[in-house]
């Protein structure tokens, strides 16, 4: 028996469907990838990591690439010690689904001084003091160098993962609670597998990994 020919219409319609769901829209991947395992580090010691160079890019460098605006706080010890942090939930790099919490520079003296302008203060668990800083600090604080990458994948990532696409570290750390730390000092990187969790990467310079590594220590 003879087949009948498809009509052009639907011929096109089946070539537009093909088209849509080889590329979807909203899922296209960027011109030049930013992996979590493309690092490099530049010439005066600074890693490269998602576009970004730590010490050097600030927040508002970071908020222009990702293209969404982040929730800032500040975290105060019960040391006296201040950390101010950039949080972005949900973002897709290089279609990868991850959570990213960026420390910024900001000298002790001049987060002092937004601590007691602070909006709102609630006490954590930890013992920590989570302050919502004034509109004005929050707006300073837009220039300030990013010092520190923390990144969530909402994907569990398994050891030989790791391995293929970061390479064999350079030491391990196992914690008491079983989480393993791979340590990658000329990168800058620390990977913790958590065997009852999700995995945590932490970015540095290398000149500052030991700030990594010490609260491990103790």
């Amino acid at each position: 028996m003879n087949k009948k020919p498809l009509p052009a219409l639907l011929i096109s319609i089946l070539l537009i469907l093909a088209v849509v769901i080889m590329f979807p829209v909203g899922k296209k991947g960027p011109e030049s990838p930013s992996l979590p395992w493309d690092i490099a580090v530049d010439t005066v010691g600074n890693t490269q990591v998602f576009n970004l160079t730590l010490n050097q890019s600030t927040l508002s460098d970071a908020q222009k690439e990702f293209k969404k605006e982040a929730e800032i706080s500040m975290f105060a010890s019960s040391k006296g010690s201040y950390a101010i942090e950039a949080y972005f939930e949900r973002l897709y790099i290089s279609s990868i689904r991850a959570d990213l919490i960026l420390t910024l520079d900001v000298d002790q003296a001049s987060a002092a001084q937004m601590y007691d302008r602070g909006l709102r203060l609630s006490q954590l668990g930890s013992g920590e003091k989570k302050i919502t800083l004034a509109h004005a600090d929050k707006n300073a604080v837009m220039d300030a160098p990013i010092s520190l990458i923390t990144y969530l994948p909402a994907a569990n990532l398994d050891a030989e993962l790791i391995q293929n696409r970061f390479g064999k570290p350079d030491k391990h750390y196992t914690e008491p609670s079983g989480i393993t730390h791979w340590l990658y000092p000329k990168k800058g990187l620390d990977i913790a597998l958590n065997p009852e969790g999700k995995e945590v990467l932490q970015y540095t310079s290398p000149a500052h990994f030991d700030q990594i590594i010490q609260p491990l220590m103790k």
